[in-house]
Formats: structure tokens, sequence, C-alpha cells
């Protein structure tokens, strides 16, 4: 990408993102570029990661090993549902997942959990999830009874208006209360020690870079 492109495409990625300054929103798009490889826009096809290659970034740089979670996580920032994460889609979704606030990272975390997008957690998706995300212990007992008595623990918790089932408000109104609840249904934001290890990574002192 040329000077003129990537000064344009930064200008106006960083005036859209409430997270990044113009050196952070810049080390991204690079390092962005970088992931992808050296593949020209060509025939109308925007560059971007597909899901194997953001799954790999969520796996070795964030330490994630939950192959649903990391689905829909990938689904979570691929906003236009392509298939594809677009330069545009990288820092706009990394805007959230590093540094989003409360409300953000709540939103996120309840459209990451709510598996059929019908505005609901039911309990077929805690089900899931649970299972997906607990480790798998031998044990004599049938572990999808534990992970039910898990399921019916946690909607007793977290179901405010008793309709079996969660709500975005009854979600909101649990994390406020307590904030593990966050990710109660599987670990989708990174861990404070990747977060920090990326950041510091990525964001090298703006000395090293010619100035935009």
């Amino acid at each position: 990408m040329n000077r003129k492109k990537l000064q344009k495409l930064t200008d106006s990625l960083t005036k859209n993102c409430k997270h990044f300054n113009k050196f952070e929103v810049k080390c991204l798009i690079n390092l962005f570029y970088n992931l992808v490889g050296d593949v020209t826009e060509r025939q109308g096809l925007a560059v971007g990661l597909d899901r194997n290659a953001f799954r790999n970034i969520l796996h070795v740089t964030f330490g994630m090993t939950d192959d649903m979670i990391m689905d829909r996580v990938f689904r979570e920032f691929d906003k236009d549902n392509d298939g594809c994460i677009t330069v545009s889609e990288w820092v706009y979704g990394l805007s959230v997942f590093l540094r989003g606030t409360l409300e953000e990272k709540m939103k996120y975390c309840f459209d990451v959990f709510d598996l059929n997008g019908d505005g609901f957690i039911s309990k077929e998706e805690m089900f899931h999830m649970l299972k997906d995300s607990l480790l798998k212990q031998p044990s004599e007992e049938d572990p999808d009874e534990g992970i039910k008595d898990l399921v019916e623990i946690t909607l007793k918790k977290m179901d405010h208006d008793h309709d079996g089932k969660l709500s975005f408000t009854d979600y909101e109104q649990a994390v406020r209360e307590e904030t593990l609840l966050l990710e109660a249904f599987g670990p989708c934001l990174p861990d404070p020690k990747s977060q920090k290890e990326f950041e510091a990574q990525v964001f090298k002192d703006p000395n090293e870079f010619n100035e935009v």
C-alpha cells in the first residue's frame, strides 16, 4: 500500500475509532497487512483474514482454545458476514476486544454467547457453550447432568425476569452486580497478560517509525 493511501486509511479509521490513537491505528494496519501477506487487491476482492488465519491469531496470541467461542469471536469481528475480516473490521474489532468500555464488552460478549442471534441466550446455548469450555473430567457420573445443573445455577443467578432464558437486560444486570459473569459462558476476551504483551509488541516506540 502506498504512503498516501496508508495515510488516508489511517486518518479515516482513527476518526471513527474511540480507543486507539493515530499511531496505534497505523501499527494495527501494518500488522494486518503483514498477517495477510503481500496480497494485492485485485478483481475487486478485498484483502482480509479468513476464519482459519483469525482463529490462529486468537489461539497463538491470546491463548484461546475453545473452537465454538473462537468461531463466534470471528463472526463478531466480521460485521458484514462475508467470511473475511477486512482492515477496518480488524481495527474496530480490536478496539472493543482490547480496550472496550464495560458497556461495549457486555454487548460484544452477549452477541458472542447468543449463538443463533435471536437476542437471547437460551438454556440449550448455555449447555453447548459450557460443555465445550469446561475441562472434560473423567468421572463415573454423566457429565451432561453436571452441566445441566450448572445451567440451572447460572439461570438462577442471572435470569432476573425468570423466563428461562437470558435477555441482554438480564445479562447486563447480572454483570453490573458481578463483573466476573462477563465471560460466564467461555473466555471471549483477552486476559490482561495477553493484552499487555500484544500491545507492547504491536505499539512500538513511535520514534522507530517515520512520521505518516
